[in-house]
């Protein structure tokens, strides 16, 4: 069995001016060791685009839309409309089975919505979800957003997933 790399909403408007996730450059740079370690390791990669509505940061064809690392030939790029990547693409459990994949290793964009709801659908899919922390960030809400993130990982913490430094992502 393989590990697969989802790269949730690694996009423009996520990371870059005019308003990024605070810590956006250290979160770049995590995420960018993530997807270089698992290239060189011939992992599968997935990264997730979110597809927002019309005036929205991430609205389809717009700067921010756009992901932040150039897929390569042989990753998948998906769309979703919904926290939740695969209740947005039904076919991607089957997909990731079909290449031998039980293992997921999760990173980018929001912790409190994308992140943690498409950890949680691996989980009830039946693989292994493993959470990077440090590749993984939102925004300022109620709390600051590095508590936020944190609180995410000890929640998803307790439903099974396990939660590991982004540098000790392995990719087999």
């Amino acid at each position: 069995m393989s590990t697969a790399l989802l790269l949730i909403d690694v996009q423009r408007n996520m990371l870059q001016d005019p308003q990024p996730v605070p810590g956006a450059d250290r979160i770049r740079t995590a995420l960018e060791c993530l997807l270089e370690k698992a290239r060189r390791r011939g992992a599968v990669i997935v990264h997730v685009q979110n597809s927002g509505s019309q005036g929205d940061p991430d609205e389809p064809g717009i700067a921010g839309w756009e992901l932040v690392f150039e897929p390569m030939a042989g990753e998948l790029v998906v769309q979703k409309t919904q926290p939740d990547t695969f209740a947005s693409n039904p076919d991607l459990e089957g997909e990731l089975k079909q290449l031998n994949v039980s293992r997921l290793v999760v990173a980018g964009m929001q912790s409190n919505y994308c992140v943690a709801a498409t950890s949680r659908a691996g989980l009830q899919r039946g693989f292994e979800v493993f959470l990077a922390s440090g590749a993984h960030a939102t925004y300022d809400e109620d709390k600051p957003a590095g508590a936020i993130s944190s609180d995410v990982e000890v929640d998803l913490a307790k439903e099974g997933v396990v939660v590991i430094p982004a540098a000790d992502a392995g990719f087999d």
